[in-house]
């Protein structure tokens, strides 16, 4: 089990972030992003999940900036309260907040950033912008706000094909403008892996885990010269 600790941002925000260890030598770093639900027992069990497969995880609380420690549910009204939360925030702050955990993991090797609904679009934006190795975008539905800004490093993008929030065109938008990305679409709607969620799908949420640990397997483990994603943009069920 992970703990949390507090962190400062370059311009002097000072917010908590949800830290996991792993039990032997640490194959690298996971910076993971939360939903607009806050760190809460969903992100923190997801933390606790890498760190068990061997990275040192963390988990920034984004929602900081705001007010200091919200943990949402997933009922309609929390959903409501997040998208205000979110809405109260800029990439320039939030970025600034991720660059702070990338960099208090970095001495594990090499950091790899994952999000989820909200926190996708984060981590499509920190493969942009911040020294990471390798990103995953769990149904990020505001990356194609974004696309103007180009990927600096691989990006792996899971969605559901029964996501009423995020449809097949934005992806098809997203696949058009960065072909080098590695799409999957799955038969499941928004937030399939969430275990909170009335959307979970176990299957698709097993099968995108599976992906996305190898991915990170062979983006974090290398060494030498940063490595270049030479997958195209294929689309697994």
């Amino acid at each position: 089990m992970g703990e949390f600790q507090t962190l400062m941002a370059r311009d002097g925000h000072e917010f908590r972030a949800y830290i996991a260890a792993p039990s032997g030598q640490p194959h690298g770093a996971v910076v993971v992003i939360q939903e607009i639900f806050g760190v809460n027992s969903h992100i923190r069990a997801l933390t606790d999940g890498f760190a068990a497969e061997g990275y040192v995880a963390i988990a920034p609380s984004l929602f900081d900036r705001v007010r200091r420690g919200i943990e949402l549910g997933y009922s309609p009204p929390e959903r409501d309260e997040g998208f205000g939360y979110m809405k109260q925030l800029t990439p320039e702050q939030y970025l600034k907040d991720v660059a702070a955990a990338i960099a208090v993991v970095k001495h594990a090797g090499r950091v790899g950033i994952v999000g989820y609904c909200w926190g996708g679009t984060v981590a499509y934006l920190a493969a942009c912008e911040l020294p990471v190795a390798c990103a995953v975008a769990y149904y990020g539905g505001q990356i194609t706000r974004f696309l103007d800004r180009k990927p600096k490093k691989p990006v792996m993008y899971h969605f559901g094909e029964q996501d009423t929030h995020i449809p097949l065109s934005d992806v098809e938008k997203i696949r058009a403008a960065h072909p080098e990305g590695t799409f999957h679409i799955y038969p499941a709607g928004h937030g399939f892996n969430c275990d909170q969620r009335p959307s979970y799908d176990p299957q698709s949420a097993a099968l995108a885990r599976e992906r996305t640990l190898a991915f990170f397997a062979r983006h974090l483990a290398r060494t030498g010269e940063e490595d270049q994603d030479s997958s195209g943009g294929e689309s697994e069920g």
